[in-house]
């Protein structure tokens, strides 16, 4: 492949979308206005865009930014003006979700990459599984209208309840809440250590959760 051909196969793609997928890693966010985005997360920028980190632990965006009680959490930053803004996070594939008004997510924090500031969020810990971390679950509660980007390892595998997962695959969930569960027999197994020890159970016929083939360990575990 010579030069110019390279560079017309990989430049940004032309498109009408605030959200677009540059490739399944790849995210351009056509900001004019304002997005929440993972610190860390920018790769590249162009047009007048100007960034601020959010790192206080009380209220508003800084809400799913920390869990006070163990200081755990994904830093956000908020660039505002007009631009391209392109996203990534460590090759992680990223999947775009409309929200329509009322319409809500749970999401690891871990696995938020960004949402437009008509997005509404709230941080809510799952207390349940507590034996799972110190401080519970910790995920970030969603509401629409409005365009989420998150994250997975690899492709995902959406599921009907009633599942139990194990909670350091479980990306997201919608339409139903967790309680916990505890497997003795996979401590019998492979060790008290175990992450599959403690899972999430949702039970119900409603709504829909979200894993990755992949397990996010804590020091916790």
């Amino acid at each position: 492949m010579d030069v110019d051909d390279f560079v017309t196969e990989n430049e940004p793609k032309a498109g009408g979308e605030a959200f677009q997928l540059e490739s399944d890693k790849l995210l351009d966010v056509a900001v004019d206005g304002s997005v929440i985005a993972k610190a860390g997360s920018m790769i590249a920028y162009d047009g007048d865009l100007s960034f601020e980190g959010i790192s206080s632990a009380e209220g508003g965006i800084t809400g799913f930014l920390k869990e006070k009680a163990t200081g755990e959490g994904t830093p956000v930053m908020e660039a505002t003006g007009t631009g391209h803004l392109y996203l990534a996070d460590q090759e992680k594939k990223i999947q775009l979700l409309e929200l329509d008004a009322g319409q809500s997510i749970s999401v690891n924090g871990n696995d938020v990459l960004a949402f437009e500031p008509s997005v509404d969020y709230e941080i809510r810990t799952v207390e349940s599984i507590a034996g799972f971390s110190a401080g519970g679950l910790t995920n970030v509660f969603l509401e629409g209208p409005g365009t989420v980007a998150i994250t997975t390892h690899g492709e995902p595998l959406v599921l009907r309840p009633p599942v139990r997962t194990d909670p350091s695959a479980t990306v997201a969930w919608s339409g139903t809440t967790p309680g916990s569960h505890v497997d003795k027999a996979f401590s019998n197994m492979i060790g008290q250590s175990s992450g599959e020890t403690y899972q999430l159970e949702f039970t119900g016929s409603e709504g829909f959760v979200v894993v990755q083939p992949y397990e996010e360990r804590t020091p916790q575990q």
